[in-house]
C-alpha cells in the first residue's frame, strides 16, 4: 500500500497547499476547473507511483505463501480490476466541472449521503494504515535493537511497545506542519524506497548467501489462507483517493489512462518479484514483513530495514492530515486547537499499534472491509449512478459486473479470516 490518500497532487504545482474547496474556488475564478492542471505525464507517473507504492510491498511474500503460487494470479486479477475502477472515476470527472476530489464523485453521483460513505471509508482507511505504519516501525526497530527496555517508576516498556511510542513521538511534530506541499515533497522518496528495498533483499539472497532454498508448500493455491492473501493484495493497491486529484492535476488529461496503466504495471511487477524473491528465500517460514526474516547484522539487512523505516515516517503525516482536517473544520479553533487535534490522533493510533499490534493481520483487514470498497465497489457504483447501464457498452457491463461479483466475496472471506486471526491472536 502502498497508499497515499490525500488530495493534493506530490510533485504537481497546482494548488498543492490549498485545502480543496479553496482550490476548486481559485480554479472556477479562472473559470477553467478542468483545464488548470500543469504536472507533466513523467511527473504525474512519479505521483502516481508513489500512491501505489508503499508498505504493501513488505508482506507481499506473506501474501504467497498463504494463497499459494497460483494466488499471483489473483495479484494480477486485483491490479487489473483497480486499474480499471481508476479510469471509472476519472469517467466519472468528466461528466461534471465541479468534481475535484472523490467525496466530490460520491455526491455527484449519491448526493449527500454518497459524500459521507466516500469520506468516512477513506478516513477510517487512513487511520488504519497509519496505524499499521507505527506497528511496522515498532517490528524493524524491535529487530535491529533486541531486548531494549525503559522503566519509568512502576511502568516498564520494552520491544515493540516501547519502540511504537518511540517512534510516535518522533511523528507528532511532523503532524503539526500545515503545508502538504513541504510534506509531500519529502513522500515522494517512497518511490525510491520501494525499489531499494526489494534490491536490498535480492542482495541478502544472492551476494550474503541466503540463497533461495525456502521450503514451500507444493500445493499451488491454499483455499484456507486465499482470503488473507486477496485481502493483502487488495491493499497494495488502495491509492484511489488521490487518483482524482492527480487526474485535475495533469496537464495532459488524455493520457490519464496510460500514465495509470504504466503505474499499475510498474507497481505489480514490483509486487510480484517481492512476492517471489521473499518466498523463494523463506518459504512458509517467511513472516508477516520479510525484513523480519533478514539477518540484522548485515548490510543488505541494514539498507533494507532502515528504508524500510523511513518510508512510514516520512508517510504518516500526509495519511493524517485529512482526518484532522475534516475534525478541524468542525471545530474551527485557534492554531493550538488543530496542534492538539493532530497530536490527539496520533496518541489514539498509538493506542490501537499496543492493542493490535498484528501487521499482516491489520493490512488484510485493511484490503478487505475498506479497500476493496474504495478501491472496487464505490468506482463501480458511482460510475453506474452518473451514467446509468443503458449507456454503458456490453465490455463495460461485463468488466464492472466482474468486479462487482469479485469485490464483495473478497471483502466478506477476507474481513472474517482477518478478524478471526485477531480475535485469536488476542485471546
Amino acid at each position: 500500500m502502498g497508499y497515499q490518500a490525500i488530495d493534493v497532487p506530490l510533485l504537481g504545482q497546482y494548488d498543492a497547499s490549498l485545502p480543496e474547496k479553496a482550490a476548486a474556488s481559485m480554479a472556477k475564478n479562472r473559470g477553467d476547473d478542468h483545464a488548470d492542471g500543469t504536472a507533466s505525464f513523467v511527473r504525474t507517473c512519479i505521483n502516481g507511483l508513489n500512491a501505489l507504492s508503499g508498505v504493501g510491498l513488505l508482506s507481499a511474500p506473506y501474501a504467497l505463501s498463504e494463497g499459494g503460487w497460483l494466488s499471483l494470479a489473483l495479484l494480477a486479477a486485483v491490479a487489473v480490476a483497480c486499474w480499471y475502477t481508476g479510469i471509472l472515476l476519472c469517467r466519472c470527472m468528466d461528466a461534471d466541472d465541479a468534481i475535484r476530489t472523490y467525496p466530490d464523485i460520491g455526491e455527484r453521483a449519491f448526493g449527500h449521503a454518497g459524500r459521507i460513505l466516500v469520506s468516512t471509508s477513506m478516513y477510517v482507511e487512513l487511520y488504519l494504515v497509519a496505524t499499521g505504519f507505527l506497528i511496522l516501525d515498532g517490528d524493524n526497530l524491535d529487530k535491529l535493537f533486541p531486548g531494549v527496555s525503559v522503566s519509568l517508576g512502576p511502568v516498564a516498556l520494552a520491544g515493540k511497545q516501547l519502540f511504537v511510542i518511540l517512534v510516535a513521538l518522533v511523528i507528532v511534530p511532523t503532524t503539526w506542519l500545515r503545508s502538504l506541499g513541504v510534506l509531500a515533497y519529502v513522500s515522494v522518496t517512497g518511490v525510491f524506497a520501494s525499489a531499494i528495498i526489494v534490491l536490498s533483499v535480492l542482495w541478502a539472497a544472492v551476494i550474503d548467501g541466503v540463497g533461495f532454498s525456502g521450503r514451500g508448500t507444493t500445493t499451488p493455491l491454499r483455499i484456507t489462507g486465499l482470503p488473507t492473501a486477496l485481502g493483502l493484495y487488495t491493499f497494495c493497491y488502495g491509492g484511489h483517493g488521490v487518483f482524482p486529484t492527480l487526474y485535475t492535476s495533469m496537464k495532459q488529461k488524455s493520457q490519464f489512462p496510460k500514465m495509470l496503466a504504466i503505474c499499475f504495471l510498474l507497481c505489480t511487477l514490483n509486487y510480484g518479484a517481492m512476492a517471489v524473491l521473499g518466498y523463494l528465500m523463506y518459504g512458509d517460514g517467511v513472516l508477516s514483513q520479510v525484513t523480519l526474516n533478514l539477518i540484522a547484522a548485515r548490510l543488505s539487512s541494514k539498507v533494507a530495514i532502515y528504508t524500510t523505516l523511513l518510508n512510514p515516517l516520512s508517510k504518516y503525516a500526509l495519511v493524517v492530515t485529512p482526518i484532522a482536517a475534516a475534525i478541524e473544520e468542525r471545530i474551527r479553533g485557534a492554531v493550538g486547537v488543530s496542534v492538539a487535534v493532530r497530536t490527539l490522533l496520533v496518541l489514539s493510533t498509538v493506542a490501537v499499534a499496543l492493542a493490535v499490534p498484528f501487521f499482516a493481520y491489520l493490512m488484510a483487514l485493511v484490503g478487505s472491509l475498506l479497500i476493496v470498497g474504495v478501491s472496487m465497489l464505490l468506482p463501480c457504483a458511482c460510475y453506474i449512478r452518473i451514467f446509468g447501464a443503458p449507456s454503458m457498452s456490453r465490455a463495460e457491463i461485463a468488466a464492472i459486473g466482474g468486479i462487482l461479483a469479485m469485490g464483495p466475496l473478497v471483502a466478506v472471506t477476507g474481513t472474517y479470516h482477518s478478524l478471526m486471526k485477531i480475535i485469536h491472536e488476542l485471546m
